[in-house]
């Protein structure tokens, strides 16, 4: 493993490196990534919908989870969460904030995509018909649920969400092998989940797939839609998952490990 300190060193080539790839090969990265999370918020509804005790369905969640994240990292992909670290490369300046705001727009915009068309592959291929419907029941609850919060929680979830996430891929990034990479991002996204905190790409998961089901199975939610899904829960979780990722992590790890020497 890597010290903290080359962690940060080798984060400034990273992040460079994304910024670099060709739009196109850069979006399809993104839909990948956004599928991925996607998989493993499908699973985890799948998984905790019969269980009655909310407690043991959230550790049943925060125990699947890092799977989505496993594999945006060991596969190969792009997540917005994670590319919240390339504030490293633009404040060492290797990459300007032109490149890393469109960066991060073509990443963004990827998610989104991946993660729309697995909820919908998940809801019109009739998943949500498991357990006698429950598994329905529960994603229109869940999403419900989601674009209900008030802006501060999705904007201080967000926070604690991506401060964690940014930490799990921090220490893969550390990592030689896939092991070390796995156990590296398992703890920090185990953490989110169980708490309860709200991550911008897996709710664009859970709330389409809400929307959808909602549709399909004649559930009545009250409140959900596409305009209550970008302004009252995708606006606040991003920007809190930006300030989580990119403020606290990436400029804090910066000004930490890289801004003294590169002033020196």
């Amino acid at each position: 493993m890597l010290t903290p300190a080359k962690i940060a060193e080798t984060y400034v080539s990273i992040g460079t490196n994304k910024a670099k790839t060709p739009l196109p090969r850069l979006l399809a990265l993104a839909v990948m990534a956004g599928a991925f999370i996607a998989f493993a918020a499908a699973s985890t509804m799948a998984a905790s919908a019969t269980v009655a005790d909310p407690s043991t369905a959230k550790v049943i969640t925060a125990l699947l989870f890092p799977a989505g994240l496993v594999m945006v990292v060991l596969a190969g992909s792009e997540l917005f969460t994670g590319d919240c670290l390339m504030v490293i490369s633009a404040a060492s300046g290797q990459i300007s904030w032109a490149e890393l705001l469109r960066t991060w727009c073509v990443v963004y915009l990827g998610n989104l995509l991946g993660s729309v068309l697995v909820a919908a592959l998940v809801v019109y291929g009739h998943t949500p018909d498991l357990f006698g419907g429950a598994l329905a029941q529960s994603m229109v609850s869940t999403a419900a649920a989601k674009v209900s919060l008030r802006f501060t929680d999705g904007l201080f979830r967000g926070i604690l969400c991506n401060a964690l996430v940014c930490c799990a891929v921090w220490i893969a990034a550390g990592g030689s092998t896939a092991t070390e990479k796995i156990f590296g991002l398992y703890p920090p996204v185990f953490l989110f989940v169980l708490a309860g905190y709200e991550h911008c790409v897996a709710n664009m998961f859970y709330v389409p797939a809400g929307i959808f089901t909602a549709a399909e199975y004649g559930i009545a939610a009250e409140g959900l839609g596409w305009g209550s899904f970008f302004l009252k829960n995708l606006l606040p979780v991003t920007l809190g998952n930006i300030i989580g990722g990119a403020g606290v992590i990436g400029l804090g790890y910066y000004m930490i490990y890289l801004h003294k020497a590169k002033n020196a």
